[in-house]
């Protein structure tokens, strides 16, 4: 919205100007009276012109504001852009959540571990709406951390009072199955809790009036794939094997004809539902501190929580190269900042990107 501010229009201070007129007079008459006596020659009398300011002198009209040409979180060029927030939804990432719906359509996809050493997903969707997703899964402590920067929606089914409370304290808008808000239902193709899956297009229609505008970009994306910092001075990386636990091993291998990385569980192919293999332009690795908190799940474990406020050590890989990088996040309102040895800022490839939270302790990333 543009904001339009009042000039005030000068007075006419008679009563201040006739005060003025008489001391003036004054000093004049009395600096007669002593040049008489003196032997000095009178100075002349200094004569002040009084200034008038045009009120109503024309004015430039304000400048149009300057539209983005790229989608926040991908960089992606479009004459069609559409402001609407940013909507992220805990994904299962369990053997019984997979094949998992609408990850493809993602703009960006962060991997965290949680109890027993499996990982689940923040999958954020914006510049693509897909018709369904899932199955929808439970908030953890680091997610309000990670999402706070998209002031958007935060969608999940279940978690405990504290990690529901962050989610809203960081000025995220809560959309919870638990709540009985829209667009949540259950399949009949899958066992409970893997079964709860979701309409985003419901999700967005139900932001309040302080969640109805498009993001802020959280990473800084070159004009094209070669262009990207890893593309010009990486080492080649036609492969990216990530430990994120001893139990979650995911790999990247680089594509040259689709230009993008594939991802693996293992040596398995990870695929949608529509059979479509998972594919990364960006495949960021975040070496990350995980400790655990004072609460438990169900089942008696801890709940792990990932320290994304700090820095540490990155790897970023782009057109089947990488270069090794340090991410920076001072508080949870900052979005991630990546910058190269030099300290130069690093760019991705325009398109989607994967985010791996690798545990320093007992997590790895090796490129090949």
């Amino acid at each position: 919205m543009l904001r339009t501010h009042s000039v005030p229009t000068a007075g006419s201070p008679v009563r201040a100007r006739a005060s003025w007129g008489a001391l003036a007079a004054t000093v004049v008459s009395t600096s007669l009276l002593l040049a008489g006596c003196s032997s000095e020659p009178a100075a002349s009398p200094t004569v002040t012109a009084e200034v008038t300011t045009d009120a109503t002198a024309d004015k430039s009209a304000a400048p149009e504001p300057v539209l983005p040409t790229t989608w926040a979180l991908t960089g992606v060029p479009s004459a069609d852009l559409v402001n609407r927030p940013a909507l992220a939804i805990k994904i299962e990432n369990s053997r019984e959540a997979r094949p998992q719906t609408g990850l493809e359509y993602s703009d960006v996809v962060w991997e965290e571990v949680v109890e027993g050493g499996i990982t689940r997903y923040i999958a954020v969707y914006h510049s693509q709406i897909p018709e369904t997703v899932g199955p929808i899964r439970s908030v953890r402590p680091m997610d309000s951390n990670i999402i706070a920067p998209l002031a958007g929606l935060m969608v999940f089914s279940g978690g405990q009072p504290p990690f529901v409370q962050s989610v809203r304290d960081v000025g995220l808008q809560v959309v919870s199955h638990d709540l009985g808000n829209a667009g949540f239902y259950r399949t009949k193709d899958r066992k409970a809790p893997h079964n709860v899956f979701g309409t985003p297009a419901t999700f967005l229609a139900q932001a309040d009036a302080t969640h109805m505008d498009s993001p802020k970009g959280e990473f800084l994306f070159a004009s094209d794939a070669a262009t990207a910092t890893a593309a010009v001075s990486g080492a080649p990386a036609t492969s990216i094997a990530v430990v994120m636990s001893a139990s979650s091993r995911p790999t990247w291998a680089w594509d040259a004809a689709s230009g993008t990385f594939l991802r693996s569980e293992g040596t398995t192919p990870a695929v949608s539902s529509t059979g479509a293999q998972l594919a990364a332009k960006n495949v960021v690795v975040l070496k990350v501190s995980l400790f655990n908190t004072q609460y438990t799940d169900p089942a008696g474990s801890p709940v792990p929580e990932t320290q994304v406020i700090g820095s540490g050590e990155a790897v970023v890989a782009t057109g089947g190269k990488s270069v090794t990088a340090t991410w920076t996040k001072p508080d949870a309102a900052t979005p991630f900042s990546l910058t190269a040895a030099d300290g130069t800022p690093i760019t991705l490839a325009p398109g989607n990107t994967w985010v791996e939270l690798v545990p320093v302790s007992n997590g790895s990333v090796t490129t090949s």
